[in-house]
């Protein structure tokens, strides 16, 4: 597997976005990362000789997607996914390096997706988990969590061995990690929980009860994450 690293990096995207490759003729590219020239020209490059490119998008988020137009320009590649051509899960893309199959992984963003590579028994999981640390950003839409945690299900369910985040590096334990994702959500929706039953309504005061001081970036992903978890504990009631 290759992938080449977008100078992007920042407290949400670790050291960037990690833009994959599989497969020499025909390749795929997924989520080709922000519009930087420079990161898009080194993947025209890279990618020069292929008569056959596809650009695969786990989904629209500009740091992941931004750049899909240009690199399409470059390589006379179609792409697909969120915000593209429709993907339907399922789906086959053919690659020298054997076939990525599309499963609708959503709950980071309401359209998801993770590109499954049997040969390798890997998963390319976008931000469905990253590569550091134990938690990704949920809170988009309602019913993220619920989707997110049926997601991590999912996504164990493939029997993969490595998973392939866009931020952080690869995770090769991976049931051992999907395991830990698991648990830290539930053991924030369990705090979430009991400062409800304490008395706290609003997400802003949740989210001191249960994240302490945050810088404002920051906080306000944390508030709407915490938003998100009282809609899911909403559906328990």
């Amino acid at each position: 597997m290759r992938f080449l690293l977008a100078p992007n990096p920042g407290p949400l995207t670790l050291d960037g976005t990690r833009t994959h490759i599989v497969g020499d003729d025909p390749a795929a590219v997924i989520d080709p990362g922000p519009q930087v020239a420079s990161h898009l020209t080194a993947l025209a490059g890279v990618l020069d000789g292929a008569s056959r490119v596809v650009i695969l998008l786990t989904h629209d988020h500009a740091d992941h997607a931004a750049g899909a137009g240009r690199l399409a320009a470059l390589t006379n590649a179609a792409v697909h996914g969120p915000g593209a051509r429709a993907i339907e899960d399922g789906e086959t893309f053919d690659t020298s390096a054997g076939p990525l199959i599309a499963v609708s992984t959503p709950g980071h963003s309401r359209r998801h997706f993770s590109f499954h590579h049997p040969e390798s028994a890997a998963v390319f999981v976008g931000d469905l988990l990253i590569g550091t640390g134990n938690t990704t950003w949920i809170g988009e839409y309602p019913g993220g969590v619920a989707d997110y945690l049926e997601s991590l299900d999912r996504l164990e369910g493939l029997g993969a061995t490595s998973l392939y985040p866009a931020h952080g590096p690869p995770i090769r334990n991976a049931e051992a990690a999907i395991r830990s994702f698991r648990r830290h959500r539930l053991s924030r929706i369990a705090q979430v929980r009991r400062a409800f039953a304490r008395g706290y309504s609003e997400p802003a005061e949740i989210t001191r009860q249960v994240y302490g001081p945050l810088p404002a970036p920051l906080r306000a992903m944390a508030e709407s994450g915490v938003a998100a978890m009282l809609d899911y504990l909403s559906d328990e009631e």
